[in-house]
């Protein structure tokens, strides 16, 4: 069943302009598939759904094309460069401030990097948080985000 739903999660976002999980949702229920926003949420992270700009100015729900590749791949870039407000840390902890509806796909991003420096990370609807190992790995990589920003 999981399969048969993910594989329908990414035959709605190739064909309809989705901008919510709520919407997923909806589009997920019309298509006889029950689920929870709890469930798409995890699917969306499985898939590395991202959000992507549209040409009209709205956000709406992608596949991330190619894996993470070094230590910031070009996703990542484009991830940070449009949706990131700011960031700073405190000790071990890193907090991102995105643009609204955005930091599931900064907090995707982040992960995909696998870095080991990183123990986890916590997003909400504009701000992610980052479990650093120590107040050094925090500083490296508020060093890493302001260099690639710039």
């Amino acid at each position: 069943m999981k399969r048969q739903r993910q594989a329908k999660i990414l035959e709605i976002i190739s064909n309809k302009n989705v901008e919510t999980q709520e919407q997923l949702l909806a589009e997920l229920q019309e298509a006889g598939f029950r689920g929870t926003q709890a469930t798409i949420s995890r699917d969306i992270k499985e898939l590395r759904i991202v959000k992507e700009l549209t040409s009209l100015g709205t956000y709406r729900y992608a596949t991330s094309s190619g894996e993470v590749t070094g230590t910031f791949s070009t996703r990542l870039n484009t991830i940070f460069r449009e949706c990131v407000v700011s960031f700073d840390y405190a000790q071990n902890l890193v907090v991102v401030r995105t643009l609204p509806g955005l930091a599931n796909a900064a907090a995707s991003a982040i992960d995909a990097m696998s870095l080991s420096a990183i123990v986890g990370s916590l997003a909400g609807d504009d701000t992610v948080m980052i479990v650093m190992r120590d107040t050094n790995a925090a500083a490296s990589f508020c060093g890493e985000m302001k260099s690639l920003l710039n």
